[in-house]
């Protein structure tokens, strides 16, 4: 028994096809691209929420500070105060 051995056919690639693939792939990057923008502009975006959110809370942040140290003085006072009685 012989084994017959079919031979592939080498497929030419005609300049229209490879034309019509390269314009596909020319496509598919420019929605990359675009997808890539708008990626980029959110992660701005979501940059400068945090950014505000940040300088928000700091000046929050330093008046907390600031009222608990308030109490505190006055909390001592009162103790003070309450042990002369």
């Amino acid at each position: 028994m012989k084994k017959i051995i079919k031979k592939n056919a080498i497929k030419s690639l005609s300049e229209a096809k490879f034309d019509k693939t390269m314009q596909s792939v020319a496509r598919s990057f420019s929605e990359q691209a675009e997808v890539m923008r708008m990626i980029l502009k959110e992660i701005r975006n979501i940059h400068e929420d945090n950014k505000y959110f940040r300088q928000s809370i700091s000046g929050l942040n330093s008046d907390g500070i600031s009222h608990e140290r308030r109490i505190e003085d006055l909390t001592i006072r009162v103790e003070k105060l309450e042990a002369r009685i």
